[in-house]
């Protein structure tokens, strides 16, 4: 019969084609595969947590007092009046004896000048949409002196008025805008590590919350290569 000779055949050529792709290096076997294991819950006779285990200053909004959003428009709103109303806002941080940042305070008035002065503890701000509802929002930083903290701030406008909807002091080293995110990077103890912020916004809170928190290896930090001193012309 015709046709399981032409099957034999078929499969004859088949594995002849098959040992020709090995000889050139075709797919090989890479060994027996790592059996899967499922995690495995520890104390499942545990009692819930009734509370927070620590409290990351997220979940809130608050409208900034005393700021005016021309035509609705944050790209209008002065960085430098923000900073000073939340300055008004928390002076037992900004003023007083015994404030933290009180330096932060004195340095404001270097702010507002032209061209900028570089003793303003108020950062570049910078405009991106973070909410998704088509606007620019606003993400603000400034120094809080004295020390090595630096603010991190977004803000956004809500039925005509500023409102604050992200707030976290850090020891800054770099932050990133990404998607509706705002990327925190803060130094570690640990040689070659850092800590990752990760704040997002979220449609249902309307606020921006911190969904991921992680230690990262950054690899071997190399010196940075000393400047050389211009030379004196005679």
């Amino acid at each position: 019969m015709p046709r399981p000779v032409r099957s034999v055949l078929v499969t004859a050529l088949l594995l002849a084609t098959a040992a020709g792709c090995g000889d050139a290096g075709g797919l090989q076997g890479a060994g027996p595969t790592p059996t899967a294991t499922s995690p495995a819950k520890l104390w499942p006779q545990l009692t819930p947590a009734s509370s927070p285990a620590w409290n990351y200053d997220d979940g809130e909004s608050e409208v900034v007092k005393g700021v005016t959003v021309p035509d609705d428009d944050v790209r209008k709103v002065d960085p430098v009046a923000v900073v000073r109303a939340e300055i008004r806002r928390h002076p037992d941080s900004y003023s007083g004896s015994k404030a933290t940042y009180r330096e932060t305070t004195r340095r404001m008035a270097y702010c507002g000048r032209t061209p900028a002065d570089s003793r303003c503890p108020v950062l570049k701000a910078y405009y991106r949409d973070l909410t998704g509802d088509g606007h620019p929002d606003l993400t603000l930083g400034f120094r809080l002196l004295p020390g090595n903290q630096t603010a991190v701030r977004v803000y956004t406008v809500q039925g005509g008025r500023l409102v604050q909807v992200m707030n976290n002091d850090d020891a800054v080293s770099g932050v990133e805008l990404a998607g509706h995110s705002v990327i925190i990077h803060a130094p570690s103890d640990l040689a070659d590590y850092e800590y990752r912020f990760q704040w997002t916004w979220d449609p249902e809170q309307h606020v921006m919350l911190l969904t991921h928190d992680e230690m990262l290896h950054i690899g071997k930090r190399r010196p940075a290569s000393p400047t050389p001193a211009p030379s004196v012309s005679p």
